[in-house]
């Protein structure tokens, strides 16, 4: 039963990081293979072309432009690879933030993802306090950040934070800290 499993939450919480960390210990524990699908790899340099055509600014991911000409479109190719590899039995890690669909509880809709029941989806939920994620976004210094870090109070407006008892679905993780137990525990469950 190939696995389709999300990481998602919002900049600066560390998502792609776990992903990239968890993969070899799902692999070697598994003997199967796995697939990272971060959308910012696959669909990064695009954006960066169109946005830059758009708006004359490349490292434009969070401005109204985007949101409504180029993050859907980005998702969808992003599922549509997922899907491909689920079917050539390819166990697939999927990064991004998401956060519509896990607000709206997409992820674990097997009609909306496109998937059946012969596929195991798992949804985390990658989260730090946003002063932290901030202090993050602006000590990488990735230029696609620029957006957020110029128009925080407009930024944070998006930023919302899953209760547990109402996304029963998510595997939670607080990437505040070390990872230690909360990374062993998150590996179990996927495991």
């Amino acid at each position: 039963m190939p696995r389709l499993i999300f990481f998602c939450g919002h900049a600066g919480t560390g998502k792609t990081t776990l992903a990239k960390r968890a993969l070899p210990l799902l692999h070697r524990a598994s003997g199967q293979s796995f697939c990272l699908l971060d959308k910012d790899t696959l669909y990064g340099d695009y954006s960066s072309a169109v946005m830059g055509v758009l708006t004359g600014d490349p490292n434009d991911r969070d401005s109204p432009p985007y949101l409504q000409h180029l993050r859907d479109p980005e998702y969808a190719g992003l599922l549509k690879t997922a899907r491909e590899n689920l079917a050539l039995g390819v166990n697939c890690i999927v990064v991004g933030p998401l956060s519509r669909e896990v607000r709206a509880h997409r992820l674990t809709d097997r009609a909306w993802l496109g998937v059946g029941d012969d596929v195991a989806v798992h949804v985390v939920w990658v989260h730090l306090s946003e002063a932290e994620a901030r202090r993050r976004i602006a000590a990488r210094g990735n230029p696609n950040d620029a957006w957020k870090l110029a128009h925080w109070d407009d930024y944070r407006t998006r930023l919302f934070m899953p209760r547990a008892e109402d996304y029963p679905e998510l595997r939670m993780v607080d990437n505040s800290g070390e990872p230690g137990p909360v990374f062993d525990g998150l590996m179990a469950a996927l495991g």
